[in-house]
């Protein structure tokens, strides 16, 4: 396994924002939608603590791109609309993920206008580092979004994708929920989410950053 730990060690700042608005942004909608559970696990809040999971930042260390946090506990019994709901709770952390790539494309699109391009790319100083965490903080963030959208269990696509499906295929869609991790691990393992991922991912980076990445 072949890990750039330069690259490493600039992923750690926005691995843990981008993690942590995920979940905080879970918990916070739960939250207001009735359910208290995970509030009272202290999960709204942006501290990584409460939000890591080992195997899902396993994951994004050896990808640098997709993977997971620990998932935020909801109880549907306190949702007033227990499907509806829980579709707007799991996308509440991919749209989080999708509003922080929006906002460092910005910034990145603001610092190449301002800056000379030989600092932006400068490993010493300031300004070189910040700008690769700019950077790598739009594609991880993108990355996650586009990842937990996947329709399997446990990541948000699965509940999302549940809301749309008529009841009986609900119900047969829900049976399988338990494979989930397997499908995963073999994705993750196969090299397959390079060829299911990357393609939306770089089509989102280009569209936030007008092309210029």
């Amino acid at each position: 396994m072949d890990i750039d730990f330069h690259r490493l060690l600039l992923l750690i700042p926005p691995l843990l924002l981008a993690l942590s608005a995920h979940e905080c942004a879970h918990a916070w909608v739960a939250l207001r939608l009735g359910d208290k559970t995970s509030y009272m696990m202290g999960r709204v809040t942006l501290n990584p603590i409460k939000h890591l999971d080992p195997f899902g930042t396993l994951a994004i260390i050896i990808t640098q791109m997709f993977g997971w946090a620990k998932p935020v506990p909801v109880n549907p019994r306190n949702l007033k609309h227990p499907i509806r709901d829980m579709m707007y709770v799991s996308i509440a952390g991919p749209a989080t993920n999708l509003l922080l790539a929006a906002v460092f494309a910005g910034i990145y699109k603001l610092m190449l206008a301002t800056f000379d391009p030989r600092l932006l790319v400068a490993p010493d100083g300031v300004i070189g580092p910040v700008f690769s965490m700019v950077v790598i903080s739009i594609w991880l963030n993108v990355g996650l979004a586009v990842f937990n959208m996947l329709p399997i269990h446990p990541l948000d696509g699965a509940a999302v994708l549940g809301y749309f499906l008529p009841t009986e295929m609900y119900v047969k869609f829900r049976r399988y929920e338990h494979y989930g991790f397997l499908i995963l691990i073999t994705l993750l393992i196969t090299g397959l989410t390079k060829y299911i991922l990357v393609p939306p991912v770089r089509f989102i980076v280009k569209f936030l950053t007008g092309g210029s990445m």
